[in-house]
């Protein structure tokens, strides 16, 4: 799993590409929290377009990226899912917790 980030005027965005299984997601919490620390965004973006594999393991980042952004009075959004992704978010009904949006990063 490969992270790519960017921070530009309190947005945050993270770009993630590769397997996101259980070994993966415990790396991708962990640099997503000290992204989120270092940075103080008031809005988080996760780009899911190069996530190739998804398991229940990147509901428990999702999630912890929603506590991370609710406690600092933020908003998340998910964009560019593929649709193994997809199908594993919406039989786990992220999208009543989470906004996740097709298109683009914005």
């Amino acid at each position: 799993m490969d992270i790519k980030m960017q921070s530009v005027d309190r947005n945050l965005l993270l770009e993630f590409s590769g397997e996101l299984d259980h070994h993966a997601a415990k790396n991708a919490i962990r640099e997503l929290e000290l992204a989120v620390d270092a940075a103080l965004p008031r809005r988080l973006v996760l780009d899911f377009s190069g996530v190739t594999f998804m398991d229940s393991s990147g509901i428990a980042l999702l999630l912890r990226a929603k506590r991370c952004m609710d406690n600092l009075d933020g908003s998340l959004q998910v964009c560019r899912v593929q649709s193994q992704a997809k199908r594993v978010m919406d039989a786990a009904g992220i999208g009543r917790l989470v906004h996740i949006k097709q298109e683009g990063t914005v």
